[in-house]
């Protein structure tokens, strides 16, 4: 028995011993055990479909409805939004996200010429494609993560003065458009795609592509990508078109493309071989019925069957296990181990096939596992990946006996020629126990490979195809990342890299499809050779070149040579693989080419390693004789709030529009139902969407969404990303509409003159701290991003406006700059000058301002938006029209902001405040305004002193009286006076205590007489301490 996971052998478990494992073109599977996969799954559909309400965090998303204003100005398409309308009361994603991306794009913001415009351009240059998205399908949230990540990267970089490419671009995805296309036409007209000319059914493919192909360009412009569409590419495309048959003929003249029989991953719904990426495997724990396409009747599978060959010329027998008991019609040989003392005797002995009356050699083979099953193995080549490597070692014939459109073959004999093959899988077991040679089922977990296009089974079947020789290309990819010229991001992917390079197999890349690139090869029909048996083959850019070649090859003229060109079409992965020189026009040596090959970085999702990247490297390397591209940055994957990838198979994907516009559940639902899903994965999708989403999803707006993605930290655990998140980061642009309300207010108000950010000097101690932090945190983004570390930019971001700008900061200025209170606000007398004010509005400008800026590549729409209202209150005229070209603020910007020692001493004064505000909360105080010591070591005295008008607006006290003791405990008192016996102690630390006065909140007549009597109570044991 083969050992588990060395190919897609569908009828056994088995396990091989040798320590050379069989290269086979496949997915390998899981080594996870089936049944515990299966289990996990079990547990995570009853979890959706339990009674209990409720999502999977416990509670449904909630929301209310909230206003929605819609821009009602005169903007032309294209032409710059008003921002000198009204400001709207509240944050609206409709309103904010109106007519920016179509000024953007027509001014030509996103393309690299753009650079030579820039005040504070420099020479270095940021490429990348965008991974093409299939143009048949739509983007859900995994692409939309891809989107936001790359397009915080790319206006990061524009903004620092990069020339930057970012293309985009749309695969042509040949199995699924072509299988869309069929399903319309049979729908529309009753024809199959046979029943056309290949010529005419293209014709209907490309206006299927021409209506339908801009679906996902108007989410990529939606989801904001700063995507340079002057450069659009279509991997149909003429250009790219002739790209694909300059890299075929280029691969065979150097013999890395070759034409060999060899087995294929083989879906009979579609009749052609398919890609890896295209197989899914489904785990069975036993017994399993399952629809199939073209069987009314469910099949069973997940069984494993017995039977018994006779020895011939002895009275014994041989008993072998399948799951697949119509192929045993194909078996040329039966193998045990060479050490198996069970089989000793029957060594070189043969079996007689019960149907076919052929003569089954028994063969040993150290690949057997003596321990697995009976020890022997059923041998066929033709239709099982490592079959056939056994009969590479021992010359066995292979012998197909299921056809392309998975009937059986006439080989089999004419009581099952034509019949289909799960058809044929019960005449078989019938025929086997009638003659007696039948031993039994069981139970058999097993993956079980399927077509994700059709949803049918897959059959290995042996077929002459095109192959990419792989080895040599593995061991250059391997090296360049042993050697640093490559480097993989998260590191931990190396080691993945380089054990599945190391085992690569040669490449499959024929298609038996319409749709895609026709392989450019000829097959050549010599005069006078009409019993010709082998195969010979031509290509070249076209016809009349791959006609002289066969000329020049076969010594005759060239109208003496007939050409046929191959059917198939190349795998679309093919093409893919070319796109990062592609796309810049390769072959030819564009400018482009020139300026932007090789790309900066690669960044995709983590399961493309393999399929995409790997490929990329590989052709990339030996076409242009360059990596691709630098760096390959891998994301996680985005799942559902239950842990399950998110897949159109689940019925999960949410669509990243229904996010930013908002949907009902019953659109939601209704998508569901459009979909192909079985009955139970429709019934398990549809109560997620009901627990998760009863009132459905809330606008949540682009920039929102954007920024929650981009919180997720990339490079480790999958992302398990809910809507009530993207609500959350809605609400951070609120707050941020809210700051720019106030600030705008104040600026209107105060008529202030905003210096800038190089002549603005901050005068009290808490303009240095908040000057201080934004200098941290700008230093902060820049290490992040350098390091691809996002999430940390975003946390960093959030955190200084939400809590160190509006949470402290502006709560602190807020009397002071609306001239209320300023008792409790101005101590001193530099305080007391207009010139306090005045550099407090400075700062708060330029807080936002830069705020804003540090904040555009995540949440382009409302930074701009904001931005824009901005600017009449700027010290001089921006350089650039918009935020998106300004500057990227950088730390040694704002240098003479730095002020150490104040954010060192902050940290005890916000420890103080949390505590006074505990006080207050334990005595219920709301509107009084207390008197409070703090008795505390001298260091800290002289930071409570310089920060006291901060700690006595955002502590809420009347008057803070400072205490500290000298080194021989003789108390000094700062003020006139210590603290009051009858007051509430806070602890700060161990050398910092605070005294709330008791008998100034008291009578205030805030608390009742049994509060004050606990509170004395409480004073009173305190006091004795």
């Amino acid at each position: 028995m083969w050992r588990t996971g060395t190919g897609p052998s569908l009828r056994r478990a088995a396990r091989l011993c040798s320590s050379t494992q069989p290269k086979a073109s496949h997915t390998n599977f899981t080594a996870r055990p089936h049944a515990e996969k299966q289990r996990r799954r079990r547990v995570r559909e009853e979890g959706i479909l339990s009674s209990q309400h409720g999502s999977a965090e416990g509670k449904a998303v909630k929301w209310s409805e909230k206003q929605k204003i819609a821009y009602t100005g005169p903007t032309p398409p294209g032409a710059k939004k008003d921002t000198s309308l009204p400001f709207p009361s509240c944050y609206s994603p409709e309103y904010v996200e109106s007519s920016w991306y179509q000024w953007w794009e027509k001014e030509g913001f996103f393309s690299p010429e753009q650079h030579e415009r820039l005040p504070h351009a420099v020479d270095q240059t940021f490429s990348l494609c965008i991974p093409p998205p299939n143009v048949t399908g739509t983007l859900h949230l995994g692409h939309a993560l891809t989107v936001a990540v790359e397009d915080a990267l790319v206006r990061w970089r524009r903004m620092q003065g990069c020339r930057v490419l970012w293309v985009p671009g749309c695969d042509h995805a040949g199995i699924a458009t072509q299988t869309v296309v069929e399903r319309r036409l049979l729908r529309q007209t009753g024809r199959h795609r046979r029943d056309f000319k290949r010529d005419e059914f293209l014709e209907e493919v490309w206006k299927w592509k021409n209506e339908k192909g801009d679906e996902i360009y108007h989410q990529l412009r939606k989801l904001g990508a700063s995507l340079d569409w002057s450069r659009a590419c279509f991997t149909m495309d003429p250009g790219f078109s002739r790209a694909v048959t300059a890299a075929f003929v280029r691969l065979c003249d150097s013999g890395l493309i070759y034409r060999s029989e060899g087995l294929v991953s083989w879906s009979c719904a579609l009749e052609s071989a398919i890609s890896d990426i295209e197989v899914d495997s489904k785990e069975l724990s036993g017994r399993t019925m399952l629809s199939v396409p073209g069987y009314e009747n469910e099949i069973e599978f997940g069984t494993m069957l017995s039977f018994a060959y006779p020895v011939e010329g002895h009275d014994t027998e041989v008993v072998v296990s399948t799951t697949r008991p119509e192929t045993m019609l194909g078996d040329v040989a039966i193998a045990v181990h060479p050490d198996d003392p069970r089989y000793q005797t029957v060594h070189g002995k043969h079996c007689r096939h019960p149907f076919t009356d052929r003569l089954l050699p028994i063969i040993t083979d150290s690949m057997v596992d003596v321990e697995l099953g009976t020890g022997a193995v059923k041998v066929t080549p033709a239709h099982d990946h490592t079959d056939f490597v056994l009969s590479q070692r021992h010359s066995l014939p292979r012998l197909t006996v299921i056809a392309g459109d998975g009937t059986m073959t006439g080989s089999c004999g004419q009581w099952l020629e034509g019949v289909k093959r799960f058809d044929a899988r019960q005449l078989v077991v019938e025929a086997l126990v009638e003659k007696r040679l039948f031993r039994g089922r069981k139970d058999h977990a097993m993956s079980l490979p399927i077509c994700s296009r059709s949803g049918d089974i897959i059959e290995p079947l042996l077929k002459n195809q095109w192959f990419v020789r792989c080895d040599e290309m593995a061991k250059k990819a391997v090296q360049a990342v042993e050697e640093r010229r490559l480097e993989i991001i998260p590191e931990y992917y190396t080691k993945t890299w380089k054990n599945w390079l190391s085992n690569i197999s040669d490449w499959c890349i024929s298609r038996q499809l319409w749709w895609g690139h026709q392989i450019p090869a000829y097959k050549v029909m010599l005069p006078n050779y009409e019993g010709q048996q082998e195969e010979q083959w031509v290509w070249g850019h076209s016809e009349d070149e791959a006609r002289q070649k066969a000329a020049v090859k076969y010594g005759l003229k060239p109208d003496a040579v007939t050409l046929t060109r191959d059917p198939d079409v190349l795998d679309t992965w093919f093409s893919s693989a070319l796109f990062p020189f592609a796309m810049l026009g390769w072959p030819d040596q564009t400018a482009d080419l020139q300026q932007f090959y090789p790309n900066s970085v690669l960044e995709t999702g983590s399961d493309l390693i393999f399929f995409w990247v790997a490929r990329m490297v590989m052709l990339g390397t030996e076409l242009t004789g360059q990596l691709p591209f630098k760096q390959v940055l891998f994301h996680s994957l985005v799942r559902d709030k239950y842990g399950r990838k998110m897949s159109k198979s689940l019925g999960n994907v949410i669509d990243p529009l229904d996010v930013i516009h908002g949907v009902t559940l019953e659109t939601l639902q209704g998508k569901v139902k459009e979909g192909n899903l079985d009955p139970r994965e429709q019934l398990v999708a549809m109560e997620a969407q009901r627990k998760d989403f009863p009132v459905g999803i809330p606008e949540c707006g682009t920039d929102a969404l954007r920024f929650a993605l981009c919180s997720h930290k990339m490079q480790g655990e999958d992302i398990s990303l809910s809507v009530s998140q993207v609500l959350s980061c809605r609400h951070f642009c609120n707050k941020m509409w809210q700051t720019l309300r106030f600030t705008l207010g104040v600026l209107s108000e105060n008529r202030a003159t905003v210096e800038t950010i190089a002549k603005t000097a901050p005068l009290s101690s808490m303009d240095r701290w908040i000057c201080s932090r934004l200098h941290s945190t700008v230093g902060q983004c820049e290490q992040a991003f350098d390091a691809y570390e996002l999430h940390t930019v975003t946390s960093a971001l959030y955190s200084f406006w939400v809590h160190s700008l509006c949470d402290i900061y502006m709560e602190y200025i807020k009397p002071l700059l609306t001239q209320q209170d300023q008792e409790a606000v101005l101590t001193t007398d530099a305080e007391h000058s207009g010139d306090v004010r005045q550099a407090a509005i400075a700062v708060l400008y330029h807080c936002v301002s830069v705020s804003l800026a540090l904040l555009s590549p995540f949440m382009p729409f409302i930074t701009e938006e904001l931005w824009q209202r901005l600017q009449p209150f700027a010290p001089e005229a921006a350089a650039q029209t918009s935020l998106c070209l300004q500057p990227y603020p950088h730390s040694a910007q704002l240098a003479h902001w730095h002020f150490a020692e104040e954010e060192r001493g902050f940290l005890l004064v916000q420890e103080v405040i949390r505590v006074a505000r505990s006080l207050r909360a334990q005595c219920g105080i709301t509107k009084a305004k207390p008197d409070m010591w703090a008795v505390c070591s001298p260091s800290q005295a002289e930071v409570l002193l310089r920060f006291g008008s901060a700690i006595r607006t955002l502590s809420r006290i009347s008057a803070l009286h400072i205490c500290c003791s000298d080194t021989n405990g003789i108390p000094l008192s700062v003020h006139s006076t210590s603290p009051p016996k009858t007051s509430l102690v806070g602890v700060v630390d161990h050398t910092c205590q605070l005294h709330l006065h008791f008998q100034l909140f008291r009578s205030s007549g805030e608390l009742s007489d049994e509060t004050t009597e606990d509170h004395e109570l409480l004073c009173t044991q305190t006091s004795q301490r």
